[in-house]
């Protein structure tokens, strides 16, 4: 086999090892030691007179090849064949292994190839991209009230009498805006929790949508000075 490879070309002894294995189309998992161990040799010799800097590590991989060939060149009966393992098993499985490493850089070399094509934006603020219409006017987020009204809610559960029933018509969310707003333009502010004066779901959720609407619609502020305190509902002033 002509060697036309320099010293250079590969990456270290394993490097060369799976190159010169691929070039004799042999099978990795049956290498043919005396080939291989040979077309070895020729190419350390060749880089030898071409006067190329070997490293250390290529002429210990020399010696693990001689060492190899000649465990598989020394007779043995057939006991020994049987319980001796092969001797070119651990070469085999670093073999492999160097294999996964080399095909694992390939494809993150393509993937960063493929990267430098893809240009992003800049992180900008999403909410000079929201409609003013969709905007809540206040000072916390929906979290905070869906918060506090879980909170109001199970502390009205706790205190409920037993076997106790309530009736009454059904609660409108305009209904209830027309009640916020009248207390609103007596009080000016008041606690959120306070807008909550009847403990049934129905009252409760025509309540809470329309505090969300009167925030929507900047009929109302929603204020919390520090977070899990009280929520302020204060009137919004026209000018």
């Amino acid at each position: 086999m002509e060697l036309d490879f320099k010293l250079q070309d590969f990456e270290g002894p394993l490097d060369l090892l799976l190159h010169l294995i691929k070039e004799s189309k042999m099978d990795i998992m049956n290498i043919q030691m005396e080939e291989i161990t040979t077309q070895y040799m020729d190419y350390i010799h060749q880089s030898e007179k071409m006067n190329l800097e070997i490293s250390s590590e290529y002429l210990v991989m020399a010696s693990e090849l001689l060492e190899i060939k000649s465990r598989m060149l020394l007779p043995r009966n057939h006991e020994e064949e049987i319980e001796e393992e092969d001797p070119r098993e651990e070469l085999v499985q670093r073999l492999l292994e160097y294999q996964a490493y080399k095909d694992i850089t390939h494809l993150l070399q393509e993937k960063e190839l493929l990267r430098k094509d893809i240009y992003t934006k800049t992180p900008e603020n999403v909410h000079l991209y929201l409609e003013e219409s969709n905007e809540i006017h206040a000072d916390v987020t929906l979290d905070d009230l869906v918060l506090a009204l879980q909170k109001y809610y199970q502390r009205k559960e706790d205190s409920k009498p037993l076997n106790t029933k309530v009736t009454m018509n059904e609660i409108s969310v305009s209904s209830r805006r027309s009640d916020i707003k009248k207390i609103l333009k007596n009080k000016k502010k008041v606690s959120f929790f306070e807008l909550f004066t009847i403990p049934t779901k129905e009252y409760i959720v025509a309540t809470f949508l329309a505090i969300l609407e009167m925030a929507k619609n900047k009929e109302l502020l929603l204020k919390q000075e520090k977070e899990f305190e009280d929520i302020i509902c204060e009137v919004v002033e026209r000018a």
